[in-house]
């Protein structure tokens, strides 16, 4: 532990888990012609009401007269663009599921020039961002009636990603892909695509049978996890990525949900802990995003005692030689923003396992605070600890030309 005298200091930190709301021209601009008219399009609409039923699922209806809101049109579907996804700016009060234009977003959430202002605000060096309409792991996409018009607006997402958010930041924003999530061949396909580019990164869902899809125990998946391994590129599963979240019933508050948000990340992994996927791919490479850190220790420890005691009835006996937390020391990465409890037990989950993020733009973001909220967070460790878990482990992790 550190040496309470010793004052620490929190290098630029690369923050593995940020969140871009689209801009307005994307498909527009990125879809080949034929795609246009049928592609996602930014239209402001005044809304009458807004229940969030769960996952991407929302009760609304619109009234001219409403409050207006910058909605993404596609198919049948009308995405609202809502406060709390574009959080940053507001009081925390006012970090409400409300309707919101792009003009009263702060212009970070979906400029890269003004997210580099903001990055450097906020003492952040370089950052990994999710999608917002999209969502998680490309979920709009997979549902999408027509497969081909999917496939377009999916890489289309991918060509905007590398060539205009991330093209310009001097490697500063890292590039995340997402795939065609109903063809693990065309996914594979995809991710070789952006590799041959320089990507490192893609989005996956926690849990694929949540989305109608394939478990990773079916071997469906195996050119997906192939494609990611021979390439190098990092499985990453944000919280909600399975469009379900844990809940206990339909009348308890959001909080409840939001409490239990690392729920499907420690179910996830002990999925892939059980599964054979890391026996057999054995430099595939996973990282939880918002998942935390403070459940991991008991995890690892159940799952291990599983695998002592109960194996030879438990289905794993010939397919995970030893004990699942070896392969999360070689292959699995966690990540969190506020957690004292995970900080506590890094010796336990592995100094070398952490990654650390600030969550722009979203409600549980630290901005422009990150500095300050790390540094009382990180009392107690190390500065080689510090240095690791703010930058270096996700350096290493992504293959990022910056110092450590």
């Amino acid at each position: 532990m550190a040496d309470s005298s010793v004052e620490l200091e929190i290098p630029k930190i690369v923050s593995v888990d940020d969140h871009v709301v689209e801009p307005a021209h994307l498909w527009q601009t990125w879809l080949p012609e034929k795609y246009k008219t049928a592609g996602p399009r930014s239209e402001r609409r005044g809304i009458g009401s807004m229940k969030h039923i769960g996952g991407g699922v929302y009760e609304q209806s619109f009234d001219e007269s409403g409050p207006k809101a910058d909605c993404w049109i596609f198919e049948d579907l009308v995405y609202i663009n809502k406060r709390h996804v574009a959080a940053v700016g507001f009081d925390r009060d006012d970090m409400s599921m409300s309707p919101i234009t792009y003009d009263e977003m702060r212009p970070g959430c979906y400029d890269p020039k003004a997210r580099l202002e903001d990055m450097d605000v906020n003492w952040v060096e370089a950052s990994l961002c999710f999608p917002t309409f999209p969502r998680f792991c490309g979920q709009t996409f997979t549902e999408a009636k027509d497969r081909d018009l999917g496939l377009a607006c999916v890489k289309a997402y991918n060509d905007w990603m590398v060539e205009e958010w991330c093209g310009d930041s001097g490697g500063r924003l890292i590039p995340l892909i997402i795939v065609p999530l109903w063809d693990a061949n065309l996914a594979a396909e995809e991710v070789r695509r952006n590799a041959a580019r320089g990507v490192r990164a893609v989005c996956f869902s926690e849990i694929p049978v949540h989305l109608g899809l394939p478990s990773i125990h079916s071997g469906w998946w195996d050119p997906f996890f192939q494609a990611c391994a021979e390439t190098g590129t990092v499985i990453n599963m944000h919280i909600g990525s399975s469009s379900k979240m844990p809940a206990t019933s339909a009348d308890a508050p959001s909080a409840v949900a939001a409490t239990l948000s690392f729920g499907n990340a420690m179910s996830s992994l002990a999925d892939f802990l059980f599964s054979g996927v890391l026996v057999r791919f054995p430099t595939l490479r996973l990282a939880y995003s918002e998942g935390q850190i403070g459940w991991l220790p008991y995890i690892l420890e159940r799952a291990d005692a599983v695998w002592v005691d109960h194996r030879a009835w438990g289905g794993v006996k010939d397919l995970i030689p030893e004990p699942p937390s070896t392969y999360f020391a070689r292959q699995v990465w966690g990540c969190f923003f506020k957690d004292f409890h995970g900080l506590a037990s890094i010796d336990v989950i592995g100094e070398d396992r952490i990654t650390f993020e600030t969550d722009y733009p979203h409600t549980d973001s630290t901005w422009p605070d990150t500095k300050a909220i790390a540094l009382d967070m990180m009392q107690g460790l190390t500065q080689s600890q510090v240095n690791k878990v703010v930058r270096g482990n996700a350096i290493d992790l992504y293959g990022l030309s910056l110092a450590k």
